[in-house]
């Protein structure tokens, strides 16, 4: 009986030091590893003895098709501060010498010291407080240096513009956000990237790889000086140079004569695929959003009622009215509905509907390449009822809109096409579930007519709109549309070199440019015609129904007929009829660039008329 209790005791005295000795070894293995296993804590460390000084490279430099350069850098200056010897200084008179507000200031104070916004903080290390000085405020700052302990001016560069336009294509650079800062690794709290166009798009291309110097810093962690003489500093690797497609000059004329409009302008050079001009009307300077006005510069434009930051030639989405006909027509006659010959009746418009949608006045019956030169509206409803309603083709009109649907898609509409620019729109192109859901599964072509002349649900943006005409200048074929050239030491991307197929054989497509040279010879589209018996010019008008207003002018062009060189689609918001700013926008267009940039007097006069005619647009967009 005595012994139970020793022997209870033993025990107890057991498990403890079984207990002690376990926890004993969990510590030194979770020592072990942390201060050898461990990359965080390694970090640290290094973090503790060594302040990583980034070495900004230059960032690489965006040339016109013609060699002319648009973007360059030029020298700028960074405000560096050391929190921890900052004493006291005059905030109002440091906000009057540099032209900042005193919030800013402030704000930008919270920000460094916030380890959220700024992770690797540390009083004693060099912060970014203001980017971008340009030399004349940094060299009234050094002048009274003095008067600031813990603040100093650190070189590097500002984006700077010896072209004033493309501010779409182009795009701008403003401070890395939380975002940004999260997603790549590499960028730190006071870095710039690119916002919009090119500048991010080729963000990494154009931004180089950052340098290195090391410094020794202090069980405080003030800066001693480099580490090993810099044996382990790395260089600065500067950005690469793009080379745009874009043709300043051809930019510069489009810019010009969309002044006072909305729209837009888009020029594509059909072997190729390269946009020769990409004009959003309006526009603006691309300066306005360089340097440190950047901020107060955008917030005016993003109030502006007209929207001159908005890309209308890839984001704005339309209904593209009739230049989708030479689409239709090539459907049709690629699923067999109909033939170049067939003749359909208008009477001023669609018969089987009480004339509805209405046409204007021409021969009737006409044939397909007629009713292009004429955009008779009747004669592709008409196409769209033999293609839907016939059961001869298709068991049903869901499986017979899928088919259309799925040419159309081919043609380049319904999708991003893939532009090498950000913010790019799909359009919308309906699809039978669409009308199933609208009209509970009873519905024919007569319920969706509208759709075969570019209206109802049909939406695309210009770029759109160009590329369909490239397809139709190539006979079938087109290759991805894109604003990069080049770029320095590297190839571009396959995408943009590879052909895409659009569906579309190239016997129907030569109907489809049949129809389109005869507009321009004497249809709809006569005033292109700017080089008879020189130059062959292909085009189509397009006058788009808006419901919120007076009509949308448009037209798809492209020359000459055969071996095409150049493809132009112009859309002008509200400018009613196709030929009142469409036409005489893209005559003017085309002649300039196959004339290697000179102008008839016709021509010149022409594009005054355009440059002088401005529309009134009332504040709602």
């Amino acid at each position: 009986m005595s012994k139970q209790p020793k022997d209870r005791h033993d025990n107890h005295r057991f498990l403890l030091v079984i207990a002690t000795i376990s926890v004993v070894i969990i510590y030194a293995i979770r020592l072990f590893y942390l201060q050898i296993l461990s990359p965080n804590y390694k970090a640290r460390a290094e973090g503790n003895a060594f302040y990583h000084k980034p070495v900004y490279p230059s960032r690489g430099v965006i040339y016109d098709r013609n060699g002319e350069l648009l973007v360059y850098n030029e020298p700028a200056y960074d405000l560096i501060v050391i929190t921890k010897e900052v004493g006291d200084f005059d905030t109002l008179a440091l906000c009057r010498t540099l032209d900042v507000e005193l919030d800013y200031v402030r704000k930008r104070f919270q920000d460094i010291r916030d380890r959220r916004l700024n992770p690797g903080y540390s009083p004693y290390v060099p912060q970014l407080l203001l980017a971008q000085l340009n030399p004349r405020e940094a060299g009234r700052f050094q002048e009274q240096l003095f008067k600031y302990p813990g603040f100093s001016i650190r070189p590097r560069t500002i984006r700077q513009y010896k072209y004033h336009g493309a501010a779409h294509v182009l795009g701008y650079l403003s401070e890395a956000d939380m975002r940004d800062l999260e997603g790549d690794s590499s960028l730190i709290a006071g870095d710039y990237v690119g916002r919009s166009g090119v500048e991010r798009q080729y963000e990494k291309i154009l931004r180089g790889d950052k340098g290195t110097e090391i410094l020794l810093r202090d069980a405080r962690g003030r800066i001693k000086g480099r580490f090993s003489d810099g044996k382990y500093d790395s260089p600065a690797v500067p950005g690469r140079d793009l080379t745009l497609s874009i043709d300043s000059r051809l930019q510069s004329l489009g810019e010009r004569l969309m002044q006072g409009k909305r729209g837009a302008v888009v020029m594509i050079e059909p072997e190729t695929g390269e946009v020769l001009c990409l004009v959003s009307a309006p526009s603006y300077d691309p300066v306005l959003l360089a340097g440190k006005d950047r901020g107060k510069n955008h917030r005016i434009l993003e109030q502006d009622q007209n929207k001159p930051l908005y890309a209308r030639a890839i984001q704005a989405t339309y209904p593209p009215g009739s230049t989708f006909k030479p689409a239709q027509g090539a459907i049709f006659l690629q699923e067999g509905v109909i033939t170049p010959t067939v003749a359909f009746s208008c009477h001023h418009g669609f018969p089987p509907l009480n004339n509805r949608p209405a046409c204007h006045s021409h021969s009737s019956p006409v044939s397909l390449i007629p009713a292009l030169a004429t955009s008779c509206n009747a004669y592709f409803c008409w196409g769209l009822r033999a293609m839907l309603d016939n059961r001869g083709y298709y068991p049903s009109v869901q499986e017979a809109l899928e088919h259309w649907k799925k040419r159309i898609v081919e043609l380049g509409f319904g999708y991003k096409l893939g532009l090498d620019l950000p913010g790019e729109r799909r359009g919308y192109i309906p699809n039978s579930k669409v009308y199933d859901k609208a009209y509970k599964e009873r519905w024919n072509s007569s319920t969706v007519i509208s759709i075969s002349i570019g209206q109802g649900e049909i939406l695309a943006t210009p770029l759109q709109i160009a590329n369909l005409g490239a397809a139709i200048a190539n006979r079938g074929r087109y290759r991805r549309p894109h604003v990069v050239k080049s770029i320095q030491g590297m190839p571009i991307d396959t995408a943009y070199t590879n052909w895409q197929d659009s569906g579309i054989s190239s016997v129907n497509m030569e109907y489809i440019v049949a129809g389109m040279a005869q507009a321009v010879v004497g249809g709809t589209c006569y005033a292109a015609n700017f080089a008879p018996g020189e130059i062959e010019v292909c085009g189509k008008t397009g006058t788009a129904e808006n419901p919120h207003g007076k009509d949308h002018s448009a037209f798809l062009g492209f020359a000459p007929r055969n071996h095409p060189k150049v493809v132009v689609a112009v859309y002008v918001e509200n400018g009613g009829f196709g030929a009142y700013f469409g036409v005489p926008i893209g005559r003017v267009m085309m002649e300039y660039y196959l004339r290697d940039g000179k102008l008839s007097p016709e021509g010149e006069a022409i594009a005054n008329r355009m440059s002088n005619s401005a529309i009134h647009y009332s504040s709602v967009f």
